[in-house]
Formats: C-alpha cells, sequence, structure tokens
C-alpha cells in the first residue's frame, strides 16, 4: 500500500521536460522535512516551516491523504483519464518523496502497468532511497529528477546527500538529471556552487538544472535573477517553475 495526496493532468513545470503535458501522482510521506526552504503553514496548533508540498511530507496531514491499496483500480482510472484527454501524456511521480515506497508490491505494480502502456514516468525524487533496478526492471525504464538538496534546506548533509543511491539510480538504466533549489544567499555566498561541485563527483555526466527556491510568484521573483546569473557563469541549465509563476499558491497545478 502507498499513500497518495494530489492526482492532477498539468503541464510540468521545472526541469528537464519543463511546458510537456504530464499526469501527476503525488505521494504522501517523505525522509526529509526541509525546514530551511521557509514554506509556512499550520499544523498541530504551531506554525512550522517546510518545502513548498508540506501537505504531503508532514504526517499530520496524513488524515487527509488516500490510501492506494491495489494498483490495477489505479490504472483504470488512469486509462478512462488519458481517454478523455485524447492521449497518453506523461506520467510524474512527485511527492513527499515517491521512491521511499520503492520496494512496495502495489507501488511497483502501478509503475510495470505504466511502462508496459510505453508512458514516460518521471521520478521527482530528493536521491537519498537506493533503488533495486535488477529486482524491479521497471525502474530502468524511468527518468529521475535527482533534486538533491543543499545546505539551503535545512537539512544536514549526512540526511540529504546519499552517495550510494545516487549512483544505484544512475545505473539503473534509466534517464537521469540533476536539479537543484537554489535561493540567493547560497549562490551569493559562493556555497552553492561548492557544494553542487561535491554531488557532480558523484554524477560527473549529469547534467544539472538550477531553479530558483519559492512556493509563491512573490519568492521566485526575489531569487530568480540570481540564480538566473549563477546559471550563465556556470554554464548550467536554468529551470523555472511555470506552475508557480502561472498560478501562484494552487495547489493540484
Amino acid at each position: 500500500m502507498f499513500w497518495l495526496t494530489e492526482r492532477f493532468f498539468s503541464l510540468q513545470g521545472e526541469g528537464r521536460y519543463a511546458g510537456v503535458p504530464s499526469y501527476f501522482l503525488r505521494t504522501g510521506g517523505c525522509n526529509l522535512h526541509c525546514p530551511g526552504f521557509g514554506t509556512s503553514y499550520k499544523a498541530g496548533g504551531e506554525r512550522r516551516y517546510g518545502c513548498d508540498t508540506w501537505f504531503s511530507v508532514d504526517r499530520d496531514f496524513a488524515g487527509e491523504w488516500e490510501a492506494v491499496e491495489e494498483a490495477q483500480p489505479l490504472l483504470e482510472e488512469l486509462d478512462a483519464a488519458f481517454g478523455k484527454i485524447g492521449y497518453r501524456p506523461d506520467v510524474v511521480l512527485t511527492g513527499g518523496e515517491p521512491l521511499i515506497y520503492a520496494a512496495d508490491p502495489v507501488f511497483y505494480a502501478l509503475i510495470e502497468g505504466l511502462v508496459e502502456r510505453g508512458i514516460r514516468i518521471t521520478f521527482e525524487t530528493n536521491g537519498t532511497v537506493e533503488i533495486d533496478a535488477e529486482r524491479f526492471p521497471a525502474y530502468g525504464a524511468c527518468t529521475y529528477a535527482l533534486s538533491v538538496k543543499l545546505s539551503n534546506s535545512g537539512e544536514a548533509s549526512s540526511r540529504r546527500i546519499n552517495p550510494a543511491a545516487l549512483k544505484r539510480i544512475a545505473g539503473s538504466g534509466g534517464e537521469y538529471f540533476l536539479k537543484f533549489t537554489l535561493d540567493r544567499p547560497i549562490v551569493e555566498s559562493g556555497q552553492a556552487k561548492e557544494e553542487i561541485d561535491a554531488i557532480r563527483q558523484i554524477l560527473p555526466d549529469a547534467e544539472i538544472f538550477c531553479m530558483p527556491v519559492g512556493e509563491s510568484r512573490e519568492t521566485i521573483w526575489r531569487n530568480d535573477e540570481a540564480i538566473f546569473a549563477f546559471c550563465i557563469r556556470n554554464n548550467f541549465r536554468y529551470s523555472d517553475r511555470l506552475h508557480i509563476r502561472v498560478f501562484d499558491t494552487t495547489r493540484g497545478v
């Protein structure tokens, strides 16, 4: 069994496939919290801080999550949704952290069914969870947007960087790229370049995308020019966050 917090049809807003029509399945639960990203929300009668999808990370919201106990009904729902759309879009597994369910039989049956349908699957993952592509070969047909967290996430490096997991994902046979969430202070201090260079030593062949932190247009505007210039200086790819630019703080887009 695994948990879903959202499902919706939109455009991919970030990374290599930005702008591509995609059907999103957002899973509940994460092994990181990332308070440094600074999104403010209320839970348990207190003010908390985390990533922009706190409602899929903080288990105080688990009562709102949907339990998926069988893959086939969900696959049939997706087939019906794609029939109404008129084509099969990409499917993006995001979270939270979707790969915490990598060994779950129901979750893997979903991935296997999507691969059998010829659908391109992208995992939006923090890159800390090891996958076993020999035992679960469908993972070798997927794309991995490795959103490895830097020190501005507020997480300790021992929690946010797992070289073995990154190498296992890169060796799965699937497509992969690195995607970093940056803010002005980490860029202007020089820390971003230093930390990214250290991660590049783990995955030297990975293409690098950098995007501004932010759960809202206003937050992105405070950071985008610095990240834009950072990418120019270092020959990295700039990734905007199209869904936030267009819809601001709206969920399910």
